[in-house]
């Protein structure tokens, strides 16, 4: 990046013209004591001009508010100078007295202050001028170079690839890396490339400012230096992060970084336009899909993921089009055939039943819940999306996959209604035990699971097998059933499943 610094105390000292000589000795100042911008050139002859001087200034005096011989009085003027925050004192010799005097050069010596000498000659007028006109020509030419760098950014941007093209460029016209971060969070476009990627602090920086999801911009420091972070996009609406390897911005810059700010905006702006239509796409072929007919969606897209497919479901997604940005990004790095589409069930992705481990990375990533059907083909579509659906719909956070969520039919039918029908067809049996202390209800369990063997349930059970037999008889009263017919006893093991 090209200095953004106002001149400094040695570009003063360097103005041949102006023949000022460093009294104090380089090595008593502080490091890089002599490279500090100056904010001004004033000059006064009061004992204490402090009151009346910024910080960041050159001082210059003859010295008529100064005592000869008077240690202690230099000693203290310059104290005051120091916690003032002035840089360096001239000393304009020959008006009061001839070179400078000996208990000044020790009193700034022994502080770190920077003390020079102005020749009689020279009027302090012309070395404030010098000075000003230092300035001036340091804000003309940054003016100039942010004229320069908004023209290269503008032919830049008319380039294939407008966007990584104009972020290429700034990163040149700024001399520091440049890198641009999608809605998700991941890196997209970087120059010098794989220069700072992991440097600490700024993937978590990128994170936060799209998590809290407003217009902002932000400064952070880490061990690799400062990066300042600019958003893309409304808030509500964020498109992305640009950062840039520099913490600290002149107008000129910042004014630079802005207009790129704005072109990103734009660009992505044109970008999200195609999404949302290319989404409306998908979504249509998504229905046609659900009706195991993938021709449409093979003519249209000329390929889909070849089968058997896994297919996955997740709902209630809060970032649609963050995950959409990055599924496609990573679908294109891994090469990976993929599809991905909305409807009113949520989001839907469709993947080789090879490559079904993206759906752990993207759970992982953005913190959803996700279905995923076993492997189908596209003439069982309609049935691999409702095992994602199933699947969701009992899984815990991240991903659950159906064979693991379904278990088995009588799980499947084991809902509210079920479950109230349930315990009203066993109530009588748990009333008589209840009120008897009998276990009919447990004892038509054992008997069931032994499939009616009564000397195995019997033996299970501790009881005699006519105990058993007596049992049953008295549950099959109470329950009004006859339970040597299979349809009764299915029905009766299903019952006891769905009441628990």
């Amino acid at each position: 990046m090209e200095p953004v610094v106002a001149p400094t105390l040695r570009t003063l000292l360097a103005r041949a013209e102006l023949r000022l000589e460093l009294v104090s000795d380089p090595a008593s100042l502080a490091e890089g004591a002599l490279d500090l911008p100056v904010r001004w050139v004033h000059n006064s002859d009061l004992v204490d001009p402090t009151p009346f001087l910024a910080e960041d200034l050159v001082l210059l005096t003859t010295g008529a508010q100064l005592s000869d011989q008077d240690q202690s009085g230099a000693e203290e003027y310059v104290a005051r100078l120091v916690h003032r925050g002035v840089l360096a004192l001239g000393f304009g010799s020959g008006v009061h007295r001839v070179g400078v005097p000996a208990e000044l050069a020790a009193a700034c010596s022994a502080v770190g202050l920077a003390l020079f000498e102005v020749p009689y000659d020279i009027p302090f007028l012309a070395v404030a001028r010098a000075h000003a006109e230092a300035i001036a020509a340091q804000a003309y030419a940054r003016r100039t170079w942010a004229l320069e760098a908004q023209r290269a950014l503008a032919i830049a941007a008319l380039r294939p690839r407008g966007l990584e093209s104009t972020l290429s460029e700034l990163s040149r016209r700024l001399g520091c890396w440049v890198g641009m971060y999608d809605a998700s969070g991941a890196m997209v476009h970087e120059h010098p490339a794989a220069l700072t990627r992991e440097a600490d602090g700024v993937l978590d920086g990128v994170a936060e400012m799209l998590a809290r999801g407003g217009a902002a911009s932000r400064t952070l420091e880490d061990r690799d230096g400062g990066f300042t972070l600019f958003t893309l996009g409304r808030t509500g609406r964020l498109r992305g992060v640009i950062a840039i390897a520099a913490a600290a911005l002149d107008p000129e810059t910042r004014a630079v970084v802005t207009s790129v700010i704005a072109m990103a905006g734009l660009a992505l702006e044109q970008n999200e336009r195609m999404s949302r239509a290319r989404r409306r796409l998908h979504s249509q072929l998504l229905a046609s899909l659900r009706t195991d007919d993938p021709a449409l969606a093979r003519r249209v897209l000329g390929s889909l993921p070849p089968a058997p497919v896994a297919v996955a479901v997740a709902a209630d997604v809060p970032r649609i089009a963050a995950i959409a940005d990055w599924w496609e990004r990573r679908r294109t790095d891994a090469g990976t055939a993929s599809f991905i589409a909305e409807d009113a069930d949520g989001l839907t992705m469709i993947v080789g039943a090879d490559d079904d481990s993206l759906f752990e990375e993207l759970a992982l990533r953005f913190g959803i819940r996700i279905g995923v059907s076993g492997p189908q083909d596209y003439s069982a579509f309609s049935q691999a999306h409702a095992q994602a659906r199933t699947a969701l719909r009992r899984g815990a956070p991240g991903v659950t996959r159906y064979a693991v969520a379904a278990g088995g039919v009588l799980d499947a039918l084991a809902g509210e209604e079920a479950r109230l029908l349930a315990r009203t067809r066993l109530d009588p049996l748990r009333r008589h035990d209840q009120a008897t202390g009998a276990e009919l209800e447990r004892t038509l369990g054992i008997w069931l699971e032994h499939d009616t063997h009564s000397e195995r349930a019997a033996a299970a059970l501790g009881i005699h097998r006519h105990t058993l037999r007596t049992r049953i008889a008295q549950a099959a009263d109470l329950l009004g059933v006859d339970l040597s017919s299979f349809p009764a006893r299915a029905e009766l093991w299903a019952a006891l499943r769905a009441a628990g």
